[in-house]
């Protein structure tokens, strides 16, 4: 058992559109899945989703290996917004 190979940590960013225009969409990546929404509202997670991954690989960073701050760093420099927890 000294010799077990740890696993690969994995990490997804999942978005998902909460309004509907009757069109089912879903959209992938090599780190994110993006499923419902409007057309607009879809296009908007897209080009967030993408954003980050521009931004993480700038930083020569992956998804799974950048911290929680770092991430919300991010996330904000790409314009998503941060709710509190109730």
């Amino acid at each position: 058992m000294a010799n077990a190979k740890k696993p690969k940590r994995k990490a997804t960013l999942l978005g998902v559109g909460l309004d509907s225009d009757g069109h089912k969409r879903i959209t992938t990546g090599p780190n994110f899945a993006l499923v419902g929404g409007t057309q607009e509202t879809h296009e908007v997670m897209t080009e967030k989703a993408i954003k980050i991954n521009e931004k993480l690989k700038a930083r020569g960073k992956r998804l799974e290996t950048v911290s929680h701050e770092e991430f919300d760093d991010i996330a904000h420099e790409v314009g998503l917004k941060k709710f509190p927890a109730k």
